[in-house]
């Protein structure tokens, strides 16, 4: 698979599930929320959240791995290629998947180890441009 590495560090916020979608995580490029009836999840970059803003549920220092082109939902196995290789070297993720691709969140200290990995199980990274 095509893998592409986004330039944006990003952050994980969780807040109340009753709280309104903040207006700052909906500026970046890349962003997803999700709401259950026990939270509401954010993951954006982590230069929209104002530096005001008093969060008490930040994971911050994320770097984001995009599967390059529109997977088909006939195809199995394709989030399984790439977290399973990073599990069996203890690399921890965070996936988020939309109807398009895939994209695995990696903590930065593990960014560089996780690329080489996936790169050692024949996975390629677009050159950054």
């Amino acid at each position: 698979m095509r893998l592409k590495m986004l330039d944006s560090t990003f952050c994980v916020v969780k807040i109340s599930p009753t709280e309104a979608i903040p207006y700052w995580a909906t500026k970046g490029d890349v962003f997803s929320i999700s709401r259950t009836n026990e939270e509401l999840s954010i993951v954006c970059p982590s230069e929209c959240i104002p530096l005001n803003e008093e969060l008490k549920d930040v994971e911050d220092d994320w770097k984001c791995i995009k599967v390059e082109g529109v997977l088909d939902f006939g195809l199995t196995g394709i989030l399984a290629s790439l977290a399973n290789p990073l599990a069996e070297k203890k690399i921890s993720i965070f996936a988020i998947s939309t109807y398009n691709t895939d994209y695995l969140l990696v903590k930065n200290h593990s960014i560089e180890k996780a690329k080489l990995v996936l790169e050692n199980e024949g996975h390629t990274f677009k050159p950054i441009e």
